[in-house]
């Protein structure tokens, strides 16, 4: 989490909101790593965790990720939730709970739904109020 929350703070000045996402291969080796860039490159899909998938599934070569975890400084919406299950992670690991937009338990919860053919484990509230804090220094010079 903590090279998450360092990919999430080198954002810095930039106009997208500092959350970082890495991918990590069944030997605990970063395979994809990214923050938002939604604003840098215009594409509402350009979410840290989608950043992250495409890369970590363009360096082994398979849209399955399976064995993987993907590590992320907010719980993931629901774009972002739904890839994870796609992708067959096999586990979630966030840091701050989103109550506007979370998809992972705190809104809605689609990482469990049982109507899924997958579920990946889920750790959620790792170094939240760390992971919150960016968030929260970054709003504070947004308003």
């Amino acid at each position: 989490m903590r090279q998450a929350l360092a990919i999430a703070e080198s954002a810095g000045g930039s106009l997208d909101v500092p959350v970082g996402a890495l991918v990590l291969d069944p030997e605990g080796q970063v395979i994809g790593s990214a923050g938002n860039r939604r604003e840098e490159v215009a594409d509402p899909t350009a979410h840290a965790e989608i950043v992250a998938l495409r890369e970590a599934a363009a360096r082994r070569r398979t849209w399955r990720l399976d064995g993987c975890t993907l590590v992320v400084t907010l719980e993931p919406c629901t774009m972002c939730a739904g890839a994870l299950v796609l992708a067959r992670v096999a586990r979630l690991v966030f840091g701050a709970y989103d109550d506007k937009a979370g998809a992972v338990g705190s809104l809605w919860d689609v990482v469990r739904d049982r109507r899924l053919n997958h579920r990946p484990e889920v750790v959620g509230g790792v170094l939240a109020e760390e992971c919150g804090e960016v968030l929260r220094r970054f709003f504070a010079g947004h308003r």
